[in-house]
């Protein structure tokens, strides 16, 4: 059994994304080291979801998978401004569907030092990655 090091931070990029809006969607995310090496990479159908929802379902999918490297600092990438804001406490949550979403992300967040939320634009590398792996679930027939 490989036993892990747990390290003093983590960077998580997220993303997801939906057909329809609602529709059939999928999510993703990237937990990598300190020096951007990636560590894990993860994409799932979630069946139908807004694409908010799938955005929040990435995060606290993210979340839950970057304690198995970390409890100190994680630094999260988005290319979801409501997610950063939201997640970050700047902006308040008031759509009813988000509410019990957002309520987990601040419950995930507590397994960890310091959590720190970043809107990224979709054009960054990072982000990029992510959303064309996610991009693939979404686009392949069922």
């Amino acid at each position: 059994m490989k036993i892990m090091s747990m390290r003093r931070k983590v960077f998580l990029v997220t993303d997801g994304a939906s057909r329809g809006n609602p529709g059939p969607s999928a999510i993703g995310f990237g937990i990598y080291d300190e020096d951007w090496k990636p560590l894990e990479e993860h994409t799932e159908d979630i069946g139908d979801a807004t694409n908010n929802e799938a955005e929040y379902k990435a995060l606290i999918k993210g979340l839950g998978a970057c304690a198995k490297y970390c409890r100190g600092a994680v630094e999260h990438f988005t290319d979801s401004r409501l997610i950063a804001k939201q997640s970050s406490g700047e902006w308040v949550v008031r759509a009813h569907n988000l509410m019990p979403l957002a309520e987990e992300v601040f419950r995930k967040q507590l397994q960890f030092e310091h959590v720190t939320h970043r809107y990224m634009p979709r054009t960054d590398p990072k982000i990029q990655r992510i959303d064309e792996l996610v991009n693939q679930r979404t686009s392949q027939p069922s």
